[in-house]
C-alpha cells in the first residue's frame, strides 16, 4: 500500500518548490501529474501524445484514466519509497471518483497539502519563472486559474469536509513554507 500526499493549490502556488525539499529531506517521492504528462507527451510513439498537448495548451484537464496510470506506474516503479506526494492531483471531481475507483486498496491519501496563495501572486511567479513551459502565458493562466476555482478548490473542500486538509499559507519566502510543512509532516506523523 502506497503513502500518499496530495499537494493542491492554485498554478504558481509553489507545490513544485516545496514537494523538491519535501523529496530532499523527508524520503517522499515527488510526483507531478504535470510533469508526468509532459514526459508522455514527449515520449516517442506515446498514444496519448497529442490528445495530452491538446488538454494543456487548452487549460483542461487530461482524462483521469490517463493520469492514474501514469501515478500508479510512477509509484509501482519507485521502489522502497516511505510515500508520495502527488503534485496538483486530483483536480476536478472526475479526478477524484477516478482516483478513488483505480487506486483504492492501493494507496493510502495520508493527507491533503493545501499551499494557498493570493492568485496575482501566482499569476507573476508562473510568468516570471522561466520553465519554457507551453502553458506559462497569460492566457492559459487566465484559463488554469478559472479551471483551479470552479473544479480543484471544491476538491480541496471536499477533502477539508474529511479532516485531511494541512493548509499552508505559500506567499512567503521558500524557507518560511517550509518550515510550516515540516511541521505539518511531523504533526500528521505522530497521529
Amino acid at each position: 500500500m502506497h503513502n500518499v500526499v496530495f499537494v493542491l493549490g492554485p498554478p504558481g502556488s509553489g507545490k513544485g518548490t516545496i514537494c523538491a525539499k519535501i523529496q530532499e529531506n523527508l524520503g517522499y517521492v515527488h510526483l507531478s501529474a504535470g510533469d508526468l504528462l509532459r514526459a508522455e507527451r514527449q515520449r516517442e510513439g506515446s498514444e496519448f501524445g497529442a490528445l495530452i498537448e491538446q488538454h494543456i495548451r487548452n487549460g483542461s484537464i487530461v482524462p483521469v484514466e490517463i493520469t492514474c496510470a501514469l501515478l500508479e506506474n510512477a509509484m509501482n516503479n519507485s521502489g522502497d519509497a516511505k510515500g508520495f506526494l502527488v503534485d496538483g492531483f486530483p483536480r476536478n471531481e472526475d479526478n477524484l471518483q477516478g482516483w478513488n475507483k483505480q487506486m483504492t486498496g492501493k494507496a493510502l491519501v495520508q493527507f491533503v497539502l493545501f499551499l494557498s496563495c493570493p492568485v496575482p501572486i501566482c499569476i507573476q511567479r508562473c510568468l516570471n519563472r522561466g520553465q519554457g513551459r507551453t502553458d506559462d502565458n497569460e492566457e492559459s493562466l487566465k484559463k488554469r486559474v478559472e479551471t483551479y476555482n470552479h473544479q480543484t478548490f471544491p476538491i480541496i473542500e471536499h477533502f477539508e469536509k474529511n479532516g485531511l486538509v494541512r493548509e499552508v499559507k505559500s506567499e512567503r519566502s521558500v524557507e518560511e513554507i517550509y518550515a510550516d510543512v515540516v511541521e505539518v509532516f511531523n504533526q500528521t506523523a505522530k497521529v
